[in-house]
């Protein structure tokens, strides 16, 4: 089997313009959630936002992709390289603008066409392939909020069939548009104060931006190249229960099952995994839900976090930071925090502070709409 390791990661999220910056602020405790009114038509909320205004989704991976390039020592143009880059909202911000335009307009103005095809929800992928001089495979791939997961997994497969020896993977989201803030109103999952996974007084998600890019390559190419290691994916698992659109099915059984596959493709039992980043949107069903399948399936005293009271809910992105968070955990045997937990509803061994531990094994989680469950796991 071919190993894949991971020799370089761009990051930026509410906590930091940055992986060192955002990795910092996480384990001081800090959150990037602050009171925001991007759109007046809209009340106030809390929201994860990088600056004080929205992001633009190909700033934000031109951005990462170049951190991610610098840190790995690779050199562009890099022909034979796969690029692997997802979204579950893509460019739904030019999409609303564009649809603002046309009904004040009370017409489809011409000019507008072009600019439309620019934002099919594959072309910021493209565009990545473009950035480093790629021509080789492009995915973008869309499984909502398992997105950052799927994408990795998706760039690891290539790798381990020999399509390739490197590739750039992971995932970028600019979500915090009206339509976005009002659908998640709509459904009652948006919270008012703050994020608060795994807390018996949770409110709801809170939306937030990030983007995660990994460099990928077979150990092989990478011992070759000399190139230093962040650590080994040692496999995933990716199922799909199809038991409602936006409802976790409250038994747990895909879940459960995209979990043992990942174990058992990376050979692993569950009492390995010293710590588990879950998707932990600090919402009522899926916390539950979570809770109860590690609780299901690993042994009482396995150290387990949530990012998302620090970095918000970044939907597709979320993973992808899930990763680059567990990768620096593995990086400096440090368990990061679950802000906002005051009183907890489950019985966890949830990490409410920054501390050092013996980290050999990590599991990352994420649970999209539609039913979608992915579970990665990575060494040091």
């Amino acid at each position: 089997m071919v190993k894949i390791v991971v020799t370089g990661i761009g990051l930026v999220s509410a906590l930091g313009g940055s992986l060192e910056d955002s990795w910092r602020n996480l384990i001081a405790g800090k959150s990037g959630i602050r009171l925001h009114q991007p759109f007046p038509e809209l009340t106030p909320l809390p929201l994860g936002l990088i600056n004080q205004q929205p992001s633009e989704l190909t700033r934000l991976t031109r951005m990462v992709v170049a951190s991610a390039l610098q840190d790995s020592g690779l050199v562009t143009p890099l022909a034979d390289c796969a690029v692997v880059i997802g979204s579950s909202r893509s460019y739904q911000a030019s999409w609303e603008m564009l649809a603002r335009q046309m009904y004040n307009a009370n017409h489809f103005p011409i000019s507008s066409f072009g600019n439309w095809l620019d934002t099919l929800p594959h072309l910021n992928a493209i565009a990545a392939a473009r950035q480093i001089g790629a021509s080789g495979i492009v995915l973008a791939p869309m499984t909502a909020c398992a997105t950052g997961i799927w994408s990795i997994a998706q760039a690891a497969m290539l790798i381990q069939t020999g399509q390739c020896q490197q590739a750039i993977a992971g995932a970028v989201e600019a979500p915090i548009t009206p339509l976005t803030l009002a659908g998640f109103q709509q459904m009652g999952a948006l919270a008012k104060t703050g994020a608060y996974p795994f807390d018996l007084h949770r409110e709801g998600l809170v939306l937030g931006e990030g983007a995660a890019v990994f460099v990928l390559e077979s150990a092989e190419f990478a011992k070759q190249r000399q190139a230093k290691v962040y650590g080994e994916i040692l496999g995933f698992g990716l199922t799909n229960d199809a038991y409602h659109s936006n409802s976790p099915e409250p038994e747990g059984k895909s879940a459960i099952a995209a979990i043992k596959q990942c174990l058992e493709r990376s050979c692993l039992l569950p009492g390995d995994i010293d710590y588990i980043h879950a998707h932990g949107t600090a919402t009522q069903l899926n916390d539950q839900m979570e809770s109860m399948v590690i609780q299901c399936l690993f042994p009482q005293g396995v150290a387990v976090s949530s990012t998302k009271g620090s970095t918000g809910h970044t939907l597709g992105a979320s993973g992808a930071l899930g990763v680059a968070f567990s990768l620096m955990a593995l990086k400096h045997q440090i368990l990061p925090p679950c802000l906002g937990l005051q009183q907890p509803e489950f019985d966890l061994d949830i990490v409410t502070a920054a501390r050092l531990s013996k980290i050999r094994q990590v599991l990352c989680l994420s649970f999209g709409f539609g039913g979608q469950n992915a579970a990665i796991a990575l060494a040091k």
